[in-house]
């Protein structure tokens, strides 16, 4: 009888316990016990990750005070981020096509990139008695995949439907100019390729960016950072041209080229200077809501693993320094917030400051929308000219 008894004293008690905890759900909600996960593809915790990012590996940290070796050592840490290395291979380019376009010609020649790659590009070299300054074009992403190269230098020898591609590309970004060509007219060799998944090296496309990008992480290497070697490996053979200056060559790119311009410059000594037109950001700028980069896919062309926990974009950038950088960002784009873009343009101008190389630091905004329009590129153009001592 005792234990009956107790035992309708706890099944009692249970029921009570069950009731009080119903009772108290009734009036909580789950944020008063739980934090929330995820908020527009934004961990809930976001801002705090943000707050918590210092750079210690920025020249700015107050950590270091020899200019030479911090610049060896973000190097170092950028490559890491860039994850596994591609290997070399001799160069090998073949001229499979030429065309002469009256102050200049252009070639289209195959050649290994890497030991992995053999792909195709555009080489424009001007008539007339070298060496001539040369810059290394480096196209935009634009989530349009059937062109790359295309979109910097016009291309020739190929379907109707690439060439009215590229042509409706540059009108709407470019107004209306191969960048490439503009250049060669003006007395520039000129070297462009396509990265992986565009034009040429394509097959994924938008949707498939994310699968390509886990793949090869699943295979130790990084997609940004395979571009990343890439590049370098262009410019590599641009410096090697016969017809080239090797001590003038820029890189060139509006947007995601831009992205490739400024950190090509910095990781690479075959590059001197460097034009970026509309691409660079603060990490807290553009891991905010609504920021394209929070989209994944297309991010993952210019995202380098870690690499936030030493450095900031601006403090990548500046590895360049003291070569000559021209930034411009349009007023009116949506994918670099102005307010943030200033907030860059001061930082890399410490950087410039600090080696008394403040003239060789060009930052502008303009009354623009994310574009490289002509008033840009004429600036742009006249600034590389002086830079490289060039009179047209």
């Amino acid at each position: 009888m005792t234990i009956k008894r107790k035992h309708f004293t706890n099944v009692v008690l249970a029921f009570l316990i069950i009731s009080c905890v119903q009772a108290q759900d009734k009036s909580n909600t789950k944020s008063d016990y739980e934090t929330i996960g995820v908020v527009n593809d934004l961990p809930s915790f976001t801002n705090k990750v943000k707050g918590r990012l210092d750079f210690p590996a920025s020249w700015l940290s107050g950590n270091y005070s020899n200019f030479n070796s911090w610049r060896k050592e973000a190097k170092q840490i950028v490559f890491a981020s860039f994850l596994a290395k591609p290997p070399d291979a001799p160069f090998k380019p073949v001229v499979i096509g030429s065309e002469d376009r009256g102050s200049y010609t252009a070639k289209k020649i195959v050649l290994n990139i890497t030991a992995d790659s053999r792909i195709l590009g555009y080489l424009l070299i001007p008539k007339g008695e070298g060496p001539f300054p040369a810059a290394l074009l480096l196209h935009d992403h634009g989530a349009k995949f059937d062109i790359g190269k295309e979109k910097v230098i016009r291309p020739f020898g190929v379907s109707g439907e690439v060439v009215k591609s590229s042509e409706e590309w540059v009108v709407k970004y470019y107004g209306g100019k191969f960048i490439g060509d503009e250049l060669a007219k003006k007395g520039y060799v000129c070297f462009a390729t396509d990265a992986l998944n565009w034009g040429d090296r394509g097959g994924a496309g938008y949707e498939g960016q994310q699968s390509l990008a886990s793949n090869l992480l699943n295979l130790g290497m990084s997609y940004a950072g395979l571009i990343a070697y890439e590049d370098i490996n262009a410019a590599k053979f641009l410096s090697a041209v016969p017809d080239v200056d090797s001590k003038k060559i820029a890189s060139v790119g509006f947007s995601m080229g831009s992205f490739r311009a400024w950190q090509l410059a910095a990781m690479s000594d075959d590059i001197s200077a460097a034009v970026a037109i509309s691409s660079i950001s603060t990490t807290a700028g553009s891991m905010s809501v609504g920021n394209n980069k929070t989209r994944g896919q297309s991010s993952f062309t210019m995202t380098h693993p870690g690499l936030v926990n030493y450095l900031d974009y601006p403090d990548v950038a500046s590895i360049a320094c003291p070569k000559p950088m021209l930034l411009y960002n349009g007023e009116n784009d949506h994918l670099f917030p102005v307010e943030d873009v200033k907030k860059v343009y001061k930082k890399m101008r410490q950087y410039w400051q600090s080696q008394n190389a403040s003239a060789k630091l060009e930052t502008k905004t303009w009354n623009a929308k994310h574009e490289f329009n002509i008033q840009m590129q004429t600036e742009a153009f006249r600034w590389l000219d002086t830079q490289f001592n060039k009179e047209n």
